[in-house]
């Protein structure tokens, strides 16, 4: 292959004498000043860098045919899984390469649909997300929420479901909410106004709870709920399907707790009060079901389970004692619990692989439900009186089908398949499991074209997470196909402190045993090289948010054993992360540099702080966007102004900053650009010339 022919001149960047002492240790931060994100001389910045990058990505030869073949592939009609209110089943759908998915209702299955929400008509640029769709008992009006330019900020709205008029309402300042209907008007949560300016940076605290009545403004809003004591705690309130009960989840994650408290009310929401059912915060999960049997209420929790299981609570005698276990934990974690048409349904996964269990309302076992091989099944949404419900089902090389189940007869037919470009029966998928460090058995599963060869020479992708309890279970992504036609092997590693082996997984992979992640990742390198499927200079490793954090720790602990590095919007500064917007709700997975212990463990691990002289550092390519208030731009800029300044080597070192978007792209059009050079920058430097 031609090497690019352009010297990487990277931008000045300004170093300050700013540190801070932690426990007695003085810690550098001469890039202090590129937090503030709002500020002409960061913007400045960042403009420079980018026109490196992009300069750079633009002489990869074929950058243009990537781009064109990934809208090749994403010009197929992409639909949701249907769920039915009324007379009603309400659908999300994509033509192909619609910037947003628009939300149609048709009358029963056979109905012509019409189109309820077209979000791509909201902005010019095309970045309106809906969010949020909740329709009332009565079926007489919708809630619904939109995000603009990928941040985490909502405005929620009120449509008039007979006319598909929106009213004048509009709620702002909406964030981690759900819309929860009860009589005239729903709950929901925000916050405070942030000082103008720093809207996509100011500290999130004092989360608050409030109930709309629709037709009036929001500041006739009334305050149900709000704790300014414990400002870094989440309120999250949901009601019963008859709406006769209120449920309000607390947690307090910013004091390193991973469960939540518990409330219920049956009052009216002009006087609303709560009691407790789980009063208070510790290590275990209480989530309240949408359907309730009388004074019965059925929870998902992993209460003295870390695999989880279903009880059940007489309201009138709330206290844990008096609960009822209707389904125990299994040696499979169960991850997920549905109620539809008197049925339960009860999501496992079996070595990161999904199975379905069917229950009756008490708990007694009925049916496993056949699905079509080693995947993912998700959905089976639906209320007491339904006679179906729907659920998707995806794999590696198995696009997204729709499935639709008839509760009655408990047969399951094929509803919806997409039409895409793509033969599955070309590709294998295969899980295999490899040791880690310490010997423990991890798996992970390789994509690739049939009949490959194991001869150290394949370009190979190795992605992962590691963490906050998410599993990285088997699903179609069309953007992975140019990479497999082009001879490459895709590989996802399940490492600990995900959920693939519930809670114990989990909290082998958190606090002082986060180091075990990158164990687990290392060894899966190793694995990869030492079985011949690549080796050094023909493997690239990629992670995004807590996977990019992953990627940022193995580089510096190990570069050598890695030829490019995609760290995606990363969790890079391990000292200050709790500082900015939400990231004090991470406290609970990485601990906090303000107590001794924990400082010391992070700062041995921080990308940021970890970056050596003298090392061979992989060609690395660091993406963040403007917009995002969930991993904030910060961390990703303070990591590349350090990185390019003392790394000497050849391998480029880029700094991709998107415009308009969040905490990924924002709409088909930023991501097809942004996944074409991102992977134009891996295969090029994996060698992979175009055929």
């Amino acid at each position: 292959m031609t090497e690019l022919k352009a010297q990487l001149n990277y931008p000045k960047t300004k170093k300050g004498k700013h540190s801070d002492t932690y426990h007695g240790i003085r810690v550098k931060d001469p890039y202090r000043w590129l937090e503030d994100d709002t500020s002409a001389a960061t913007a400045k910045w960042v403009s420079e860098q980018n026109k490196v990058t992009h300069t750079y990505l633009d002489q990869i030869p074929y950058l243009q045919k990537l781009k064109d073949r990934l809208s090749s592939l994403y010009n197929y009609e992409r639909y949701s899984a249907p769920f039915r209110k009324g007379a009603y089943y309400y659908f999300l759908k994509n033509d192909g390469l619609q910037n947003q998915a628009v939300l149609y209702r048709q009358k029963g299955l056979n109905g012509t649909p019409e189109v309820v929400i077209d979000p791509n008509k909201l902005a010019a640029d095309g970045t309106s997300r809906l969010t949020v769709f909740e329709i009332s008992k009565d079926g007489r009006y919708a809630a619904w929420g939109i995000s603009r330019a990928g941040s985490d900020w909502q405005t929620f709205h009120v449509k008039d479901m007979k006319t598909l008029r929106d009213l004048p309402d509009a709620l702002n300042w909406v964030k981690f909410s759900e819309a929860a209907w009860q009589g005239k008007g729903f709950y929901y949560s925000r916050y405070p106004t942030p000082a103008k300016g720093r809207e996509f940076s100011s500290k999130n605290e004092n989360h608050q709870i409030f109930y709309h009545q629709v037709g009036t403004p929001q500041s006739a809003d009334k305050l149900v709920y709000e704790d300014q004591v414990n400002g870094q705690r989440f309120h999250t309130v949901t009601t019963s399907q008859d709406e006769r009960y209120t449920f309000l989840e607390i947690s307090d994650r910013g004091k390193g707790l991973e469960g939540n408290a518990l409330f219920y009310s049956d009052s009216q929401w002009v006087d609303q009060k709560f009691k407790p059912i789980v009063k208070d915060i510790s290590k275990f999960s209480y989530t309240p079901q949408s359907q309730t049997f009388g004074n019965k209420l059925l929870l998902l929790t992993n209460h003295l389970a870390p695999n989880s299981k279903v009880m059940m609570v007489d309201l009138t005698r709330p206290a844990v004692k008096n609960w009822t276990t209707l389904v125990a934990q299994k040696k499979d974690p169960l991850q997920h619990l549905s109620m539809v048409g008197g049925r339960m349904f009860l999501s496992y996964l079996k070595d990161v692989s999904s199975r379905i269990f069917v229950h009756t309302i008490d708990g007694n076992f009925i049916k496993e439900l056949e699905l079509p091989g080693i995947g993912t099944a998700d959905g089976f949404d639906g209320e007491k009186d339904d006679r179906l419900t729907f659920f998707t089902f995806t794999s590696f090389n198995f696009p997204t089908t729709i499935y639709k189940y008839d509760i009655a007869t408990g047969q399951t037919t094929l509803f919806r398949k997409p039409l895409i470009d793509f033969n599955p029966e070309d590709y294998v998928t295969e899980q295999q499991f490899y040791p880690s460090k310490d010997g423990t058995r991890i798996p992970m599963f390789l994509i690739h074209k049939k009949g490959i060869i194991r001869n150290s020479k394949n370009p190979t992708i190795l992605y992962a997470y590691g963490g906050f309890n998410v599993s990285l279970n088997p699903s179609f992504n069309v953007a992975l196909i140019p990479f497999l036609e082009q001879g490459g092997i895709y590989v996802v590693a399940n490492l600990r402190g995900g959920s693939e082996y519930g809670e114990k997984w989990h909290q082998a992979g958190m606090l002082l045993k986060k180091q075990t992640v990158f164990n687990d990742f290392i060894a899966a390198a190793d694995y990869l090289i030492k079985k011949k499927y690549t080796s050094v200079s023909k493997l690239a490793i990629w992670g995004g948010s807590n996977g990019g954090l992953l990627v940022g720790a193995v580089i510096n602990q190990q570069p050598e054993l890695y030829k490019v590095a995609i760290a995606e919007v990363g969790v890079m500064d391990m000292l200050r992360f709790h500082k900015f917007t939400i990231g004090w709700n991470w406290t609970a997975e990485y601990g906090n540099s303000d107590k001794a212990r924990d400082f010391r463990n992070l700062y041995s691990y921080s990308p940021l702080h970890n970056i050596k002289p003298g090392l061979n550092y992989p060609a690395t390519i660091i993406t963040t966007s403007d917009h995002d208030d969930r991993v904030v731009p910060a961390h990703s800029f303070k990591y590349a102004a350090t990185l390019q300044e003392i790394y000497k080597g050849k391998n480029p070192i880029l700094l991709r900053v998107e415009t308009n978007s969040g905490h990924g792209s924002s709409n088909i059009t930023k991501y097809i650009e942004a996944t074409a050079e991102v992977y134009a920058f891996t295969m090029y430097n994996l060698g992979i010339d175009w055929q």
